[in-house]
């Protein structure tokens, strides 16, 4: 079997991080890219993204399966099935702290490559560029380093939190 051949790392990757997530008392939350394969609630979908509460004690029935994440949760008391298919997650990572893993965005209509993108500090950042392509359909991503890693500055301090009890987010760098 060679790389092509091989299943994608994302659903271990996802699998690992929320056993990380329960395991420190974290609460896991899953970014996911809507579109009419994704099952969720339409009213809680912003600019064709909702962000998911994937905790024990947010779901029931929860399953992180290699294709879909399936479980049953409340929305606004409501109880829904949710069906989300694993390589529409664009992140994953703990509520309290922001920390995690961001994955390539899935395109509609392009093969999405199967390998992620984590989320490295600021000191060793990575910059995602796309390449000026030769067809207009033909995209190419290249990874470049970002000017701290560049000009050797080492590791940064880390940026101050904001308020108490302000909610982590995560920053997506095109």
């Amino acid at each position: 079997m060679n790389a092509q051949e091989s299943t994608s790392t994302r659903p271990y990757l996802i699998r690992a991080l929320y056993e990380w997530c329960t395991d420190n008392g974290l609460t896991p939350y899953v970014a996911v890219r809507v579109d009419e394969s994704v099952q969720v609630p339409r009213e809680f979908v912003h600019e064709g993204e909702i962000v998911l509460n994937i905790s024990y004690d947010a779901t029931s029935a929860l399953q992180l399966g290699n294709d879909f994440i399936e479980f049953k949760a409340r929305f606004g008391g409501k109880p829904r099935d949710i069906l989300v298919p694993v390589g529409r997650v664009i992140a994953i990572y703990a509520r309290e702290n922001g920390q995690g893993m961001a994955f390539p965005a899935p395109v509609d209509g392009l093969v999405v490559p199967s390998s992620p993108v984590s989320l490295a500090p600021a000191s060793s950042a990575v910059v995602l560029e796309e390449a000026p392509a030769a067809a207009a359909d033909e995209r190419v991503v290249q990874l470049v380093p970002a000017a701290d890693a560049e000009s050797g500055a080492g590791d940064a301090p880390r940026p101050t939190p904001g308020p108490a009890g302000g909610r982590p987010s995560l920053k997506r760098v095109k």
